[in-house]
């Protein structure tokens, strides 16, 4: 057997690892509001020396991972300051790394009466962070905030040229590269309701098993491969004694 083998039945090990840790990722967040999971994309992998005698003679390579921006179900909450959006966008978050993405809509009021995420991040409205005052919280169809009649500000929403190409920076929170936010002028915003992860189980449960079954199958390639290597250096060892 030759290296060459060897490193073909490596090389997909790896790809099936990294697809397994994909794929859990994407299972164990199918409960977390405003999630979005990932696919591989596959690239034309062209062969140049073939494309005048074959033109169908292209390979197929890793293309990258991309979000997977279909829309989750909208579940009715009645808690207030429950958010979803029904259309494009994403709400801002301000960290300490800088601002980042998330349709999770699941938001908070901190001790300083500030809007803020689970995880008590800062939630941005159009002039900065949103301070609550007192009284019943509502919020509108375009994003305005109200603390009783007293208006606390606007949610800002922003879009991407291409937001599948966002990258995940924790859970359902993304971060922008190469890409600048653009200001969503008339987002559409229901209150007391979340959206749901767009992940489907029975779907990422069939692409485990299949990934499962390509992984064992590279093993038990592995393990032949290194049992003929074995097995040839016993031999030449062997016959050099």
């Amino acid at each position: 057997m030759s290296s060459g083998s060897q490193y073909i039945a490596l090389s997909g090990l790896r790809a099936r690892v990294d697809a397994l840790d994909r794929l859990a990722t994407d299972i164990a967040n199918v409960g977390t509001a405003g999630y979005k999971g990932e696919r591989e994309t596959r690239a034309v992998a062209e062969r140049p020396r073939f494309d005048d005698a074959l033109m169908t003679a292209i390979d197929t390579t890793f293309g990258g991972r991309g979000l997977d921006m279909t829309d989750g179900a909208i579940a009715l909450t009645g808690r207030p300051l429950d958010v979803a959006l029904d259309g494009e966008g994403f709400f801002v978050v301000d960290t300490p790394s800088g601002q980042r993405y998330t349709r999770n809509g699941h938001f908070t009021i901190d001790a300083n009466r500030k809007l803020v995420t689970e995880d008590g991040l800062d939630v941005m409205g159009e002039g900065g962070p949103i301070t609550m005052g007192e009284g019943a919280i509502r919020v509108d169809a375009d994003g305005s905030i109200w603390a009783g009649d007293s208006k606390a500000g606007r949610l800002s929403v922003v879009k991407f040229a291409d937001p599948g190409q966002l990258r995940r920076d924790s859970g359902s929170r993304l971060r922008a590269i190469n890409q600048e936010a653009e200001p969503v002028e008339a987002p559409a915003i229901r209150g007391g309701s979340l959206e749901q992860s767009n992940v489907s189980v029975a779907e990422r449960l069939a692409e485990l098993t299949t990934v499962a079954r390509g992984f064992e199958a590279l093993q038990r390639s592995i393990s032949m491969l290194m049992n003929d290597v074995d097995g040839r250096a016993i031999d030449n060892l062997g016959r050099r004694g």
